[in-house]
């Protein structure tokens, strides 16, 4: 096959996009966080019912988030009393998930010297997700709540669209599920109605080349693997 220059560019915008783990704080121009929105508005949806929903936090905002979050986090008493709104991962894992979890997780914390033994280590590594791993801008997704399981579909699409459109003028993203242990508080200190759902959270920046985290590269199992050709 030929690979014209639009495939070429394509191609190569999602194979270098990655979840980043640590930014640089050099800040991103409204008009910039502006344009991804737009390009990512383009994402499909059943019947274009378009059901996403986004609060840009910079500055003090995202660090008044961020501090409450992470508070709360650190208190065993307090983290216990905050839970999901909805299961992200399944409540058994079964195998290849299973191993797929356990590496990448292993992986990244083998690049940060963080042994299995090293819990205060691992603790504070998933409190950076709290912080938005240090990018300038923090995303929180919300969905209204009369949406049903195919509008959910069509919002990792918008999801997908933001990243790839982020990758492609040179910024970085971390989609974060983490944040949703969080929604009540994430809820009363944004301002968000009852009848909104809060999806998750993304870091938006520019990634820190000097970072060891910043070369994780997950594996992708092939076509020929998860495909079916009938014909």
């Amino acid at each position: 096959m030929i690979q014209t220059p639009t495939q070429h560019t394509v191609d190569e915008v999602i194979r270098s996009r990655r979840s980043i783990r640590a930014f640089l704080p050099t800040p991103v121009a409204r008009e910039d966080i502006e344009a991804v929105l737009n390009i990512a508005a383009r994402a499909p949806s059943g019947s274009n019912t378009q059901p996403w929903r986004v609060y840009v936090l910079t500055g003090a905002a995202r660090d008044r988030l961020a501090q409450k979050i992470m508070n709360a986090y650190l208190d065993p008493a307090e983290n216990a009393a905050h839970a999901e709104e909805y299961p992200y991962y399944p409540r058994q894992w079964v195998s290849p998930y299973i191993e797929r979890r356990r590496k990448v997780g292993w992986d990244l914390y083998a690049l940060l010297g963080l042994t299995r033994d090293n819990k205060s280590g691992m603790q504070a590594q998933h409190a950076r997700n709290f912080a938005f791993f240090d990018a300038p801008v923090g995303l929180i997704f919300t969905i209204d709540r009369v949406m049903d399981q195919g509008s959910w579909l069509d919002y990792g699409m918008f999801l997908q669209t933001l990243m790839i459109a982020a990758r492609a003028r040179g910024l970085d993203t971390c989609p974060q599920a983490a944040f949703t242990q969080f929604h009540r508080l994430i809820s009363e200190t944004l301002s968000i109605p009852s009848d909104q759902q809060v999806v998750c959270g993304m870091a938006l920046g520019y990634a820190d080349p000097s970072k060891p985290e910043n070369t994780l590269l997950t594996e992708r199992t092939p076509a020929a693997e998860f495909a079916n050709f009938i014909s």
